[in-house]
């Protein structure tokens, strides 16, 4: 239910309103008259008040003494003109809208029907309707990740110092590698990790790319034989596109079983790329098999990015994947070092699906407790050591 209410001192003004079809006009002169007709009758009534614009101060004043004390009011500033710095000073103390003070009686009743047709959303200040849903750690588990990733900083600092020394001494750059990872809530955060590859390590597989691309360029159909596809599985068709694009020979011809890799501006065989990692040096292979590399994520934890057990951060480019309304639970939960897929998925070899690993991820978000993450810890502590890189 609306009411309309109109404050000024225009008889032209007073008059079209007076006209507005199937509503009665209250009229007020001075701000607290006008502030006490707002004063609800009945439950769920508000009230449209129509301001005929006077002295800017005055004005302010006026404004705010109304918003101050009602707040079913919705303030309908009636101008000829406003200047930019004039239009900041009435939005700051209250105003919600604004008609030329000309507007016709057609044009008034088409903007107080607009309101009514969303009075629920314009006036229900409900928090739990418009405070956007976050998810905020309980203290008991906050508590248990700063204890928990002080004490592993102070035990493993050893391991951090000499890891970094050896990082160091195999090439030069960076010991702690960051990249952007979305955790809790969506909130993106420098994601850190211990650097276990070559600073220019993507221009070697692009030079990897270069010398295995002319063997499969150069290479010429025989009289009598089949033509092979190009490209094949996973990719398809969609790499030979995207090579095409790129300005590469698009007769490249691979053999039916080749997977090939596809960069931002290179295509490699997936054999090639392995015969590369085979030659890393015995470092890297050494702390990503131990999961060394992962350990600076408990400076992470101990900033409040993560948590030592939730879900895995993603990279920005999965988590764009996972913005419908389906997938939201999944970051409405802690972001991990470990987590609950994570273990399961070394129960099945490996093999677990995205939608597999996405429900579980939801499941953790709505039971986890200390209970269930005493388990996690207890279980990834007993398999970390493996083969995949889960």
């Amino acid at each position: 239910m609306i009411g309309v209410i109109y404050l000024g001192n225009n008889p032209e003004t007073q008059e079209r309103l007076k006209y507005i079809p199937g509503r009665l006009v209250q009229f007020a002169t001075n701000y607290k008259d006008a502030a006490n007709m707002c004063s609800p009758h009945v439950l769920n009534e508000h009230f449209i008040m129509f301001f005929e614009q006077s002295v800017q101060a005055e004005d302010v004043t006026a404004i705010t003494y109304i918003k101050k004390k009602y707040k079913n009011v919705y303030i309908i500033l009636l101008t000829h003109q406003l200047t930019q710095d004039d239009r900041k000073n009435y939005q700051r103390c209250g105003i919600n809208d604004t008609i030329d003070a000309n507007a016709s009686i057609t044009e008034i009743n088409k903007k107080i029907q607009f309101i009514a047709d969303r009075e629920g959303m314009l006036f229900d200040d409900a928090p739990s309707k418009h405070r956007i849903l976050r998810f905020k750690i309980p203290l008991w588990k906050r508590l248990f990740d700063i204890i928990f990733s002080l004490l592993a900083i102070i035990i493993l600092s050893p391991v951090f110092i000499i890891t970094a020394i050896a990082i160091r001494l195999e090439s030069k750059g960076p010991v702690i590698f960051k990249s952007k990872r979305v955790g809790t809530n969506y909130t993106i955060f420098d994601f850190l990790k211990f650097r276990s590859m070559y600073v220019d390590a993507e221009s070697k597989l692009k030079e990897v790319a270069k010398a295995a691309g002319n063997q499969y360029a150069n290479k010429e159909k025989q009289p009598g034989e089949e033509p092979q596809n190009v490209i094949t599985a996973p990719l398809g068709a969609e790499a030979e596109m995207m090579m095409m694009d790129m300005g590469m020979e698009s007769d490249m011809m691979i053999s039916d079983d080749e997977v090939m890799l596809v960069g931002d501006d290179f295509v490699v065989s997936e054999t090639d790329f392995n015969k590369e990692k085979e030659e890393e040096n015995d470092n890297a292979r050494f702390i990503r098999k131990y999961s060394i590399d992962e350990l600076p994520q408990l400076f992470n934890i101990l900033k409040g990015d993560m948590s030592v057990v939730g879900n895995r951060p993603l990279p920005l480019y999965e988590a764009e994947k996972l913005t419908v309304d389906s997938s939201i639970d999944r970051f409405m939960a802690p972001a991990g070092l470990t987590g609950l897929w994570q273990v399961e998925e070394r129960g099945k070899g490996g093999m677990m699906s995205a939608e597999e690993r996405k429900q579980l991820d939801i499941t953790y978000g709505r039971t986890y407790n200390f209970a269930l993450d005493m388990k996690i810890i207890f279980r990834t502590l007993t398999a970390f050591i493996q083969k995949e890189n889960v």
